[in-house]
């Protein structure tokens, strides 16, 4: 989109722009070696790289819409196969987000309510903006009750492959990338989840069997809004309005330890929920896709974006859960042979290889290690592991970058880097927090019943 509301029409103008960017930045790597400059050999060849990343990104910023979405979902996924100078620069673009004037959305709105648009009371004024669709507030006319309208921007859709394949283009013709079989999957699975994105039917049908979910458990730490499906269509996304804090602000801050300890366990359950109950995971660790909603002592988790999920197939399913499960529980072989099932491990891995990945994943699931089995200076004087002092996603990121600087490490899979994601997301939000407990016995009670659940840990 420009400044005055409108996307950029047209996929060879606006493929043609970011091209121009690729091949200036296709210049600095024929300026020498690339190999040393993908490893991020330092000097003035490396600050070529670096200045030649914040060109791309700002194009990327310029041309706005799918393309700033698009530059996000590289800067999460694409760790593994760009160079560490352009996910540097890429992360910028998640603070380059405005809302587009009411006026170039309230045609599109109409539109999509028909009638049921005069129902409402909408607030001009944005809540929130992201790259590809922003949220306003609303009155029901009828009874005065508040929702929330999730506005994807106008004709987004129609162009949306088309800027997908211009960035691929550019990536390529700066030799950013390399082509071959293993980008091929990563780039055909960035696509499917931006479709999802834009995707509200789809995102309707799985925030209801979310919220289904969680009122058979009866469990109130948890709560989904209700979906509208009167004020909702292929553009529009009706939901009720609620009100909380994120975990990044200060009125999280100040609740007490307990409170706090209370909050960072229920996110911990969650993501076993997901995985061992529902088979359900919600991919995205945008801090944004939560709310902490308090009344009174009790505190519950606001779970509000469910654009970005998974439905786990059986055997994805099957060999992430026994994943966890070993690595909680020590067990290498088995951890072998799921990371193996997941496509994370080849088969003919090194020794070397193996070990590596186990030692990353058992790092990685340290907060879940028995007490006896934690790291001493990450433990309070109740023996309670304090999830902010053990700076775990700092020294998971080093163990990584150290592995991947070796002639063993392979692009990992897909899957392996979805777990990895998910994972780092829960951690973050309960490191952010600052809790102070240990994640042992909550984790056995979902890992006990799935190892034993069959002979061999098989038939699921």
């Amino acid at each position: 989109m420009t400044k005055n509301g409108k996307i950029r029409r047209g996929s060879i103008g606006r493929g043609l722009s970011v091209s121009l960017a690729g091949l200036r930045a296709g210049g600095a790597f024929a300026l020498g070696s690339a190999i040393g400059r993908l490893r991020g050999q330092e000097g003035m060849d490396s600050e070529l790289l670096r200045r030649e990343a914040r060109r791309f990104t700002a194009e990327l910023g310029r041309l706005k819409g799918s393309y700033v979405k698009i530059g996000q979902m590289l800067a999460l996924l694409g760790e593994h196969f760009l160079p560490e100078p352009l996910t540097d620069a890429l992360h910028d673009l998640e603070s380059q987000t405005e809302p587009l004037a009411w006026r170039h959305l309230e045609p599109s709105v109409r539109e999509a309510l028909g009638s049921d648009f005069d129902d409402l009371v909408i607030d001009p004024t944005a809540l929130a903006a992201a790259s590809l669709a922003q949220v306003h507030r609303a009155r029901r006319r009828s009874d005065d009750r508040e929702i929330v309208l999730k506005v994807q921007y106008p004709d987004l859709a129609a162009v949306i492959d088309d800027d997908f394949d211009a960035v691929v283009r550019m990536l390529v013709l700066a030799r950013w990338v390399k082509a071959g079989r293993e980008l091929d999957e990563w780039l055909e699975y960035m696509r499917e989840q931006l479709h999802f994105e834009i995707d509200y039917q789809r995102e309707a049908r799985m925030t209801r069997a979310a919220r289904d979910g969680i009122a058979e458990l009866g469990d109130e730490r948890f709560y989904v809004p209700e979906v509208y499906a009167r004020y909702s269509g292929e553009s529009v996304l009706a939901m009720e309005y609620v009100q909380g804090h994120r975990v990044t602000q200060a009125e999280v801050a100040t609740l007490s330890q307990a409170r706090r300890n209370a909050l960072g366990e229920a996110m911990l359950e969650l993501f076993f929920l997901e995985l061992y109950h529902w088979g359900v995971l919600q991919t995205d660790p945008n801090f944004g896709n939560y709310l902490i909603r308090s009344e009174g002592r009790r505190d519950q988790l606001v779970l509000l974006d469910f654009g970005s999920t998974l439905a786990c197939d059986d055997s994805f399913r099957h060999h992430f859960g026994n994943a966890i499960a070993a690595g909680q529980i020590g067990d290498r072989e088995l951890l072998i042979a799921s990371l193996e099932g997941l496509g994370c491990l080849r088969p003919d891995a090194t020794d070397f290889a193996r070990e590596s990945f186990c030692d990353f994943c058992q790092m990685l699931l340290e907060p879940l290690a028995h007490p006896s089995q934690l790291p001493t200076e990450y433990v309070n004087s109740k023996g309670e592991y304090c999830w902010g002092r053990s700076r775990l996603m700092q020294r998971v990121g080093r163990q990584a970058a150290g592995s991947a600087a070796t002639r063993h490490f392979a692009t990992p899979s897909r899957d392996f880097s979805l777990i990895v994601r998910k994972l780092s997301g829960v951690f973050t939000f309960i490191t952010v927090l600052n809790a102070e407990f240990n994640g042992y016995e909550l984790a056995q009670r979902y890992i006990e019943p799935w190892i034993g659940a069959a002979p061999g840990n098989g038939g699921r």
